[in-house]
Parts: C-alpha cells; structure tokens; sequence
C-alpha cells in the first residue's frame, strides 16, 4: 500500500513538472518571436534613424528609402474604420442577446456567431472582392459624389468590421452575462423601464469589459492580413479618404517577404514591420486581458 502511495507521490510530481514546463515553453514562444525579429531587424535599425523608418512617406527599397508613414497610416485607416462600423452593431447585439433575447434565439444565434469566427480570412476576402469592392465602388462612392475603384480603405474596413463583430460581440456577451441580475431588478422594482435599466446599469457596470472587448476586436484587425490585401488596394500612399486605396503593413509583409531579398536592408525593413505588428498587437491582448481579470474579480 504504502509503495502504490508512493508511486501516485511520484507520478503527481512529475505530471507537475511537466506541465509547468509546458507552460514555460508556451510563453516563452512569444518572447523568442520578439527576439528572432528584433535581431532580423537590427541591420536597418543600425543605419536609419527612428524618423526616417517612421515618419517617412518615401518608400523605394532599391533607392534604400524605407518609409513606413503610408502602411501605418493605412493599417489605422482601416483599422479605426473597421472599428466605427463594428462596435455599435456588437454592442448592440450583445445587449439584445443578453438581455431582450428569448431562449431560444439566443441558443440559435450564439453558434451562428461564434461560426463567423472560424471562417477563413482567405473567403471573407473572396466576399469582399465579389461582394463589398462592387458595392462600394458602384453605389457608395457616388452617393458621396466621388469615384473609387472599389478597392479601397472603406471595403477593407468592411470586411474586417464582419471579422471583428463576432470577437467584440462573445466578450461583450459574457461580460453582460457576469453582471448580477439583482442590479436589474433594483432598477426595474425603482421605476427603471427595461432600456433605462440597460443603459444605466448594465452599460455602465460592464464598461471596463466593453472596453476589453473593443482591444481585443482591435488587435484582431490590427494583423489581419489576407482578407484586406485582398480589397484595400495595396498603394503606397497615405490616405485621405474612406475612399482611396491603402496599403497595411501585413499586407505589406505578406505581399514582398521573400521578394528581392537580394536588395540591401529589404529584409530587415520587413522584420521591423512584422515586429511593430506583434508588439501593437501584444500590447492590445495584455491591456484587453488585465482588464478583463479586474472585470471578473470584482464580479466575485
């Protein structure tokens, strides 16, 4: 008896080591990214100055002239549009889900939801092409009284809006869900009406957790590569309007890694972009993450 004791003892103490050096291999993954690129991008990084990478709207790599203000400009171009055509639809329908929505549809409507998650970016692209670049380019430019192609800053935030509406909608859904119900009914037994209640105490108390999940949609739209390079245009230009092509930096990335490499600093320039990326983006996750674990413990 006292052996099987001591072999369970045993075998509790290594599942326990090696899970806790699983988890250290899993975190320390996203640190050796930062550090393999960081190191790619030290050539360019060595002979250009900070302005000139970022502040810079010339871009000619066979000229060494690496000016990376057009892609961030397009990246935040579509990236806030995204965000503007987004948020008020999620916030919307997460509040009617959790709070108006009738059992049944809301059992219904959560798969439909998270589905829209899990589709490829590659044919949410195929869509906008199909879908979106006709749409804006035939009906919304002109009711502007302006010309666009189609492939613009407007259809990419489009389609990047549908991508992000799921992610933005779950949270916030589970962020409503985490608000006592007592809260409610004090409101509604003080007179509140049902909206009045909606907006004076659940959006005001899950506020923190809307803001995470507006990070969260953010960062998402932040590397969101296939489905954009697919409809923004990709012009190396900044942007002056919803309606003028743009060029993001991972479209950036994917459309030249790996293309005339053999032109000086080109590879480097690239890993600096791809590590800009990752840094906005793990900024955004910690931010988003904190947020949400202040959320839950005052909940508890």
């Amino acid at each position: 008896m006292k052996e099987r004791l001591n072999i369970r003892l045993k075998k509790n103490s290594a599942a326990k080591k090696i899970t806790l050096l699983l988890a250290v291999v899993a975190s320390l993954i996203v640190f050796l990214m930062l550090f393999g690129l960081f190191v790619r991008a030290r050539p360019i990084l060595a002979v250009k100055s900070f302005s000139e990478l970022f502040f810079s709207t010339s871009w000619h790599p066979l000229r060494g002239e690496f000016g990376f203000l057009p892609f961030i400009m397009g990246t935040l171009w579509v990236t806030g549009a995204s965000l503007i055509l987004s948020v008020p639809f999620s916030l919307l329908t997460a509040i009617y889900l959790s709070e108006y929505a009738p059992r049944f549809i809301r059992d219904a409507a959560k798969p439909l939801i998270d589905l829209l998650a899990g589709i490829p970016s590659v044919v949410y692209g195929v869509w906008g092409v199909l879908i979106i670049v006709p749409f804006v380019s035939q009906y919304l430019a002109p009711l502007f009284g302006t010309f666009s192609s189609g492939y613009c800053i407007l259809s990419g935030g489009i389609v990047l809006a549908i991508m992000i509406f799921p992610v933005i909608t779950h949270v916030s859904i589970e962020v409503f869900s985490s608000i006592p119900y007592e809260i409610r009914e004090a409101a509604l037994a003080l007179g509140a009406t049902k909206w009045q209640t909606v907006k004076k105490v659940v959006l005001k108390k899950g506020r923190p957790g809307i803001m995470a999940a507006v990070v969260l949609g953010l960062s998402r739209a932040f590397g969101e590569t296939m489905a954009v390079l697919m409809v923004v245009g990709n012009v190396a230009v900044v942007p002056k309007s919803a309606f003028e092509a743009g060029y993001p930096l991972p479209a950036l990335i994917a459309n030249n890694y790996g293309e005339m490499m053999s032109v000086p600093l080109y590879d480097s320039a690239l890993m600096l972009a791809a590590l800009v990326l990752l840094l906005v983006v793990l900024i955004f996750n910690i931010v988003a993450r904190f947020i949400l674990v202040k959320l839950e413990r005052k909940s508890e």
